[in-house]
Order: structure tokens, then C-alpha cells, then sequence
């Protein structure tokens, strides 16, 4: 009985420190190519510390960099806790956006934050949920791979998102649609409190903190969640238990697609205030990375995010001394080393 509590606990302690060996061993990697590049990783690091950790600014760049992310990150993690993988955030998001910002500029200028503010929410959550529903149908009517849907559907979003700024939403001459109503601007924090003067982190990101935490109390701690997991588990098994897993298998892909969409909030109502072509490009698939990184614990994905946020602006601050795609290659390689630490440590096992 000790042995096997003790073997236990090494798994346990094993398991939780692999994103930790994984951050470290992607790190040391940086610093290998900085070193060949001829320059001194020890100050490299540093000044990207300095210029991220170090000042309100870009504390607040961090942050705000991280928010897209918790919200394409738990649009993984929900629907793989069925045992779906849903690597289409990047179309929803897209659409969400582009949703939000159309509705957000048909917005009466005089219309009251208290509703201007909810409206635009609903608008990108719905967005992002339609384009996911699309996946759900295919899956529990056809039994359709979603990770074949999902793919097509993110370069479907693309140009469907193209056109509508082309021909649609967009002002002549530009790749941007009209600005969005004031009343549904999320205030930025630097406005509200003073902290992390100039950046553009705001409200949202308060809003991506209550839903990790609301989607890991409906995955852990209610009758759905359970159910939910089982069906990840073993879909057949679940079926013949009675879960109804076409329900669960559609629930968590649309509301993934919500999540997702809501990148429309940080990105137009916080940021822009209008949507720009391409402005939301690539949250998608690193919410991929930032939910496998933790296993898709919604609450770990917090860090996880924060983490990916510090590579994407720490390489900003570094471009003058070395190219920022080393940062590139520090996040494809945190995700290279979780997936061949997994191997190794089942083989431990």
C-alpha cells in the first residue's frame, strides 16, 4: 500500500512539473540560438524581464496579449474534455470579431455603456457560436471529424471575413471597418485605476478571468461536467450509461465557439474600437497551445496564457538586438517538449 501511494505521488509530482520542464528546456533552447547568433542570452533575457515584468507598460501589454489567449485557450480545453478537439478558434474568433464590430457600429452613438456594452458581447459571443455550431451539427448528425471541419472552416472565416470588410463593413480604401459605437467601448484599465498607463489592457480582462473559473466549476463541479468527461473518456460506455452524448458533443463545440468569439471584446471593444484585417490572426491556434501546455485545466490555462502573452511582447522588446522569431521558436518548442516529456514520463511509469 505505501509503495503504491508512494508511486502515486511521484506521478503526481511528475506530471504536474512537466509544463515547468518544459518552460525551462524551451528557454535554455532560446538561449542556445541567441548564443549562435553571437550575442549573451544572460542580458537578452534580462532586458526582455525588464522591459515586460519591469514596468506598468508592459505589464499591461502582457496582459493584455494574454487575454485573447484565455478565451482561445478554454475554447480548446471544453470541448476536449469531451474528447473533442476543436482547433477551429481561430475562424470563430475571427468571426466573433467581425461580428461584434458590425454590430457595435450600427449602435446608436447615444445608446447607454450599461447596454451598448452587453449588446457587443452577445454579438461576438454569438458570432463565434454560429460559425462552431457548424462543426457541432456536422459531428453529431454526419459523425464528421470536427478536426477536418474546424480546419476548413478557419480559412472559410478568413474569407468570409475578407469579404465582408471589402464589400460590407469596411471604409473605401482601407481594410477596417467603421468605429464602433462609444457606448461600447470596454473601458482600459489605465483609465479606471491608473495601473499600466498607455497599454491598451482593459475590463476584458476580468471577463476572461470569470469564465476560466466558470468553465472550471461547470467541468468539475456539476452534474454537465461530469457527464461531460465521461463522455471524453469513453463515448460508447457514457452512451450505454445514458448520457446523452450528441447533447454534450454539441453544447461544448458551440459553446467553445462563444468563447472564442469573444476575442471580439478585447480586440474592438477594448483595443481598436473598429476591426482591422488580420488584427486577430493567430489567437486561434495558439489557444491550442496555450490549453495543451496545462492539459486543459481552465484554471492553469490562466498562467499558461500569461506565459505565451510574455513571449509574444518580450520578443518585441528584444527585436532590435535579435530577431523576435527566436521567441517564435521558444513557444513551438515549449509545446514540442510537453508532448515528448508525456511520452517519457508514461514510459516511467
Amino acid at each position: 500500500m505505501d509503495k503504491n501511494q508512494t508511486r502515486m505521488n511521484t506521478s503526481k509530482y511528475l506530471e504536474a512539473s512537466r509544463p515547468i520542464l518544459a518552460v525551462l528546456a524551451a528557454f535554455l533552447l532560446g538561449g542556445v540560438l541567441i548564443i549562435a547568433i553571437g550575442k549573451n542570452p544572460v542580458e537578452i533575457y534580462g532586458k526582455m524581464f525588464s522591459m515586460t515584468l519591469g514596468t506598468g507598460y508592459g505589464v499591461g501589454q502582457v496582459l493584455f496579449r494574454a487575454t485573447p489567449l484565455v478565451l482561445t485557450g478554454l475554447a480548446v480545453a471544453l470541448p476536449f474534455k469531451a474528447g473533442l478537439f476543436n482547433i477551429g478558434g481561430e475562424g470563430q474568433a475571427a468571426i466573433g470579431t467581425i461580428v461584434c464590430a458590425a454590430i457595435g457600429a450600427a449602435l446608436s452613438p447615444s445608446l447607454s455603456p450599461m447596454l451598448a456594452i452587453p449588446i457587443g458581447l452577445i454579438a461576438a459571443m454569438l458570432g463565434g457560436a454560429s460559425w462552431a455550431s457548424i462543426i457541432a451539427l456536422l459531428k453529431t448528425r454526419f459523425g464528421v471529424s470536427e478536426v477536418i471541419t474546424s480546419i476548413m472552416l478557419n480559412f472559410t472565416a478568413y474569407a468570409l471575413v475578407g469579404y465582408l470588410i471589402t464589400y460590407q463593413f469596411g471604409i473605401e480604401g482601407t481594410m477596417r471597418t467603421v468605429e464602433i459605437s462609444h457606448g461600447a467601448f470596454m473601458p482600459r484599465l489605465d483609465a479606471l485605476t491608473g495601473l499600466f498607463p498607455r497599454s491598451p489592457v482593459n475590463l476584458s480582462l476580468f471577463l476572461a478571468l470569470a469564465l476560466a473559473t466558470a468553465v472550471y466549476a461547470v467541468v468539475y463541479k456539476t452534474k454537465y461536467g461530469y457527464e461531460l468527461r465521461a463522455v471524453g473518456l469513453n463515448l460508447e460506455a457514457a452512451r450505454y450509461a445514458g448520457i446523452n452524448t450528441n447533447f454534450h458533443v454539441m453544447t461544448s463545440l458551440i459553446a467553445a465557439g462563444a468563447l472564442a468569439g469573444l476575442v471580439g471584446a478585447n480586440y474592438v471593444m477594448g483595443y481598436k474600437h473598429y476591426y482591422e484585417a488580420g488584427g486577430v490572426n493567430g489567437v486561434g491556434f495558439l489557444g491550442i497551445a496555450v490549453a495543451m501546455l496545462v492539459n486543459s485545466h481552465p484554471l492553469w490555462i490562466l498562467a499558461s496564457a500569461l506565459l505565451f502573452g510574455l513571449l509574444d511582447y518580450g520578443g518585441l522588446t528584444i527585436n532590435a538586438d535579435v530577431s523576435k522569431e527566436i521567441f517564435l521558436v521558444v513557444q513551438a518548442a515549449v509545446i514540442l517538449f510537453v508532448i515528448a516529456s508525456q511520452k517519457a514520463f508514461k514510459q516511467m511509469e
